[in-house]
């Protein structure tokens, strides 16, 4: 329904067998996981490129973007990400600078230069001898690598590790802010039940040292700041280009901090993501924690789970890629008034973020006498049908006193728009 945001071009040569994997990899994280589908259909793409376009032995179709002639004048996307897989085949046939192959690399990388703040380049090196001493290595080696580091060191698969460095890369690349880097949050309770013991600190300390492990080796914790800094101002000045993760221990959900944090983060629209890590259980719980990406993460032989954290890191960098496409549809949108979207909500309503928006909403329009309905459009996955209810009796309480409709791209799409 809008042009599309972003669009992953994976390159391989097709003598580099491992290649084919690690696209199928890069393929499926983007396009077969239920992360990505929720934004508007065309929010991202993966295109893969490895067969001669003109036969054995040539270089592949082009790779699109603005300013250049895409076929049967489809409208490129607004933002291209490349993906080299390095290997031996590629290498070889780049190290003759009259081959095709030569050719099409160097227009990867003056594509780049051309328009830095639009098109990223993302190699991943297949074989270390691609890129030691090589005519590659002299093109693409001042990009950034992927999934560079030893990941089976720290108790990490290749591939994860390779998703992740991507998803990152691509979030800084399409996100609307300036975004050096991704920057997580660690929200979790200061002080802990005789029955956690030293579970909780054990936690806190290997979040901290995955993180390190990572290119999210940015975080904050409130225990960092120096006294008389403003954590909520912190949360407030960086929740466009942060996400938090919090560490739902015992206690955690009753702990007016820890449902500060969540409230600023939710408020802001900064992505959360929850680690379950409850041992003994919670007395109440809270309604502000939840409505969020869950995680668990669990003990065994009396030790916290790496994995887990791992799986919690990798989520949490989805949905930063996730709201940052959102955003840059919103912007779109602009060019499809009829779709008549008053709430471009990040994720999906709550009672909490739904009266913030309406308190905004009416400081900008004034009260309405209208009775049109006002058009709520989140990702997936949808609301069920209680919470929907719940939503829609609660705004006709308020000072809206209109109709609310609330919906995802999918349920707007099979309404014909």
């Amino acid at each position: 329904m809008l042009p599309p945001i972003l669009e992953i071009f994976v390159l391989w040569h097709p003598g580099d067998q491992r290649g084919a994997d690690f696209a199928e990899t890069i393929f499926d994280h983007f396009m077969k996981g239920s992360t990505f589908s929720g934004v508007i259909g065309g929010g991202v793409q993966v295109s893969l490129r490895s067969a001669g376009w003109e036969g054995p032995g040539t270089a592949p179709r082009p790779v699109y973007a603005e300013g250049r002639a895409a076929p049967n004048g489809i409208r490129p996307a607004s933002f291209v990400a490349v993906v080299p897989l390095l290997g031996t085949e590629m290498a070889a046939c780049v190290e003759d600078v009259n081959t095709q192959w030569h050719a099409y690399v160097n227009a990867i990388r003056d594509l780049q230069q051309e328009s830095p703040d639009r098109v990223g380049v993302f190699p991943y090196a297949l074989d270390a001898g691609a890129t030691h001493g090589t005519n590659l290595q002299d093109i693409l080696g001042n990009f950034q690598f992927v999934a560079a580091g030893n990941p089976e060191r720290n108790g990490e698969d290749v591939k994860s590790m390779l998703c992740r460095d991507l998803t990152q890369g691509l979030a800084q690349l399409v996100s609307p802010d300036e975004m050096d880097r991704l920057t997580a949050f660690i929200s979790h309770t200061k002080r802990h039940s005789q029955e956690e013991g030293e579970d909780v600190d054990a936690l806190v300390d290997l979040v901290r040292e995955v993180i390190r492990n990572t290119r999210l080796n940015d975080f904050f914790d409130a225990n960092d700041l120096q006294p008389g800094t403003d954590w909520d101002q912190e949360l407030r000045d960086k929740s466009g280009t942060s996400a938090m993760l919090a560490l739902r221990t015992d206690l955690y959900s009753s702990r007016e901090w820890c449902q500060r944090e969540v409230v600023i983060a939710k408020t802001h629209g900064m992505p959360v993501i929850m680690m379950d890590a409850i041992g003994v259980g919670e007395e109440r719980g809270s309604f502000l924690m939840d409505h969020v990406p869950r995680i668990a993460v669990r003990r065994a032989d009396g030790r916290w789970q790496r994995q887990d954290v791992y799986r919690a890191l990798n989520l949490l960098v989805d949905e930063c890629l996730k709201r940052a496409l959102w955003m840059h549809q919103k912007d779109l949108a602009h060019e499809r008034p009829e779709l008549d979207v008053a709430w471009w909500a990040p994720h999906a309503p709550e009672p909490l973020t739904l009266s913030r928006w309406i308190d905004a909403y009416l400081a900008q329009n004034g009260d309405d006498d209208s009775d049109d309905t006002v058009r709520i459009l989140h990702p997936d996955p949808p609301l069920g049908p209680e919470e929907r209810d719940v939503l829609t009796n609660y705004a006709r309480t308020t000072r809206l006193g209109r109709e609310i409709d609330i919906m995802t791209p999918r349920q707007l799409a099979t309404r014909g728009g």
